[in-house]
């Protein structure tokens, strides 16, 4: 087998190297972004502005790895992340899996499993999630949220009532003037939720687990070293230990997934 000289693999790394960090931070910084009002993802403090969580970690150690300094910052929902890498605003963004977007944007491999559930109403006689799809049920969800398109695609007889900008304060008052029956979100928001305000219950079992993963403009070949630095993050242990240190509930290492 032929051996290279020292000098030149280094060499031939430091050319890939940079050739992978031109993909991904063709400006010189990473820029990456998040849907804002998703704790799943990250969250900004109020004070500081910093921004903590999965994705802030994620992208902290992508950048380290290209060498160059990150930006993180809070989008206005899917279409603000799906907008912002179409348009090169940003170089990678936090994005639940879904077919649909998977032909706007190139998806890595998941980092994370964000289960989806129903709050009800206290007095609901609603207990499982298996009591939703039924007539005359109507389900309230965000817009474009990934468990609108999952929904839209798997409800054959409860009627969904979208929610656009996913305001969860809009869907308590649709709850309560019986405009809808259940409301649809990912678990850990729906936790925060109930907590602050009464009246509400979290059903205990889910219908969805969403793959959290991270986006690239469509044909980026930068994609092949976010999947490298996603696989080697769940092996080591980084993305349970952020998980693990976001405090997030209902919210599990994503097991690799083969090719779609």
């Amino acid at each position: 087998m032929r051996r290279f000289p020292p000098i030149l693999v280094a060499s031939l790394a430091f050319f890939a190297s940079a050739a992978v960090a031109n993909d991904l931070a063709p400006t010189g910084t990473l820029r990456a972004t998040f849907i804002a009002t998703n704790p799943v993802q990250a969250v900004t403090d109020a004070q500081s502005g910093e921004v903590r969580g999965p994705a802030a970690e994620l992208a902290r150690e992508l950048a380290r790895r290209l060498g160059v300094p990150f930006r993180i910052t809070g989008a206005q929902g899917v279409a603000g992340v799906l907008d912002s890498v179409k348009k090169g605003e940003a170089d990678i963004g936090f994005l639940a899996f879904d077919p649909v977007r998977a032909a706007e944007v190139d998806f890595s491999q998941p980092y994370a499993l964000a289960q989806n559930t129903y709050v009800v109403l206290d007095r609901s006689p609603i207990r499982s999630v298996s009591e939703i799809d039924r007539a005359g049920m109507r389900i309230g969800v965000a817009t474009r949220d990934a468990g609108d398109l999952f929904l839209t695609r798997n409800l054959k007889a409860a009627e969904l009532v979208r929610n656009p900008g996913g305001n969860l304060d809009i869907a308590v008052a649709k709850l309560n003037a019986g405009e809808i029956e259940a409301y649809a979100a990912n678990r850990q928001r729906l936790s925060e939720l109930v907590a602050r305000v009464p009246g509400l219950r979290l059903l205990p079992d889910n219908f969805y687990g969403v793959e959290q993963s991270i986006i690239v403009a469509k044909g980026n070949p930068g994609l092949a070293a976010v999947d490298r630095l996603v696989d080697e993050a769940r092996a080591s242990g980084l993305i349970a230990a952020a998980l693990g240190r976001a405090g997030l509930v209902g919210v599990d290492v994503a097991p690799r997934r083969e090719a779609r």
